[in-house]
């Protein structure tokens, strides 16, 4: 049977390639958007948009409205669990029978990060649900720190000499696309029907070899400065970020720094039959987007 997909995060990094992989083959998807106009502007008129926001109750009923699946992406802006287990109880109510979570890896030990709260909450709901524990996505760099590269021709990010197994955003959204279109968990008992994937790229690198790479494929000298916390705090407020975006980063970016973020898995290669996309590949990809010249779309 065929299943009605909500996409919650849609217009992210993964949630869109999630949505760009199940229209190619025809899965009827549905995105769930802050703001519609904006959103059928960028996805055009084959995808189905509704009103969703974690904060608002009265945009549940019609967003969860015939949905079958659900894939789960985490507001950067909300970290308390309280605003976030109502919708999921909603989704419930209505009828959603399965739900790919994005988490992190090693959401499952670390209850500091709010994809720990978020995965015992699912699993309260009886349902059954995918976690996708992932490393850091290499499309952050074409993201939150594409001006530094483009402009600063610099990789600024406190995280020491610390190894990070990078993995591309594209095999994030293969790996979900195969859970949500297919049936893994018909014949499971209830206490097995929650699974978790550790998804990482094809080997660990450390920042200082990430900017060998960015200066090898683009042809110009890019750095990494390895800036201290205080240094990389400010700089990032004087650029515009929110506090506690910020802040999260470098949570992240000290788990690298103590060396807490090297695991490299088989997992995508295993789910996918294939090696994952390794970081010249992306680099490649998506060279247009460190252009010294006029920026371009991300991809």
């Amino acid at each position: 049977m065929v299943s009605n997909i909500l996409v919650i995060g849609a217009t992210g990094n993964v949630g869109r390639e999630v949505v760009r992989l199940l229209s190619v083959v025809d899965y009827p998807v549905t995105a769930a958007v802050r703001n519609i106009i904006d959103a059928q502007t960028s996805f055009g008129s084959n995808i189905r948009c509704v009103p969703f926001d974690f904060t608002s109750p009265d945009t549940f009923t019609d967003a969860f409205a015939g949905i079958n699946k659900l894939f789960l992406v985490r507001p950067p802006a909300i970290a308390d669990i309280h605003k976030i287990t109502p919708a999921l109880e909603a989704a419930k109510r209505s009828g959603v029978e399965e739900i790919v979570f994005l988490s992190i890896i090693g959401a499952d030990k670390n209850r500091i990060v709010p994809h720990y709260a978020i995965e015992r909450s699912i699993e309260q709901l009886n349902i059954p649900a995918v976690f996708l524990r992932c490393s850091f996505f290499m499309q952050n760099l074409n993201t939150t720190h594409r001006e530094d590269i483009r402009l600063r021709q610099r990789l600024f990010m406190p995280a020491g000499n610390g190894r990070t197994s990078f993995i591309d955003v594209r095999d994030i959204a293969a790996v979900a696309v195969k859970f949500l279109t297919e049936e893994y968990h018909q014949s499971q008992e209830l206490s097995e029907i929650n699974r978790a994937y550790q998804l990482t790229g094809p080997v660990a690198l450390t920042y200082s070899e990430v900017a060998t790479t960015f200066t090898n494929v683009l042809g110009r000298p890019i750095h990494y400065t390895n800036p201290s916390i205080p240094i990389f705090i400010w700089e990032m407020l004087r650029q515009g970020f929110p506090l506690q975006f910020i802040l999260v980063m470098v949570g992240i970016y000290t788990t690298a720094r103590f060396g807490l973020a090297d695991m490299v898995t088989t997992d995508v290669q295993q789910l996918l039959g294939r090696s994952p996309i390794s970081m010249q590949q992306y680099v490649e990809d998506y060279g247009e987007c460190w252009l010294q010249s006029q920026p371009t779309a991300v991809r």
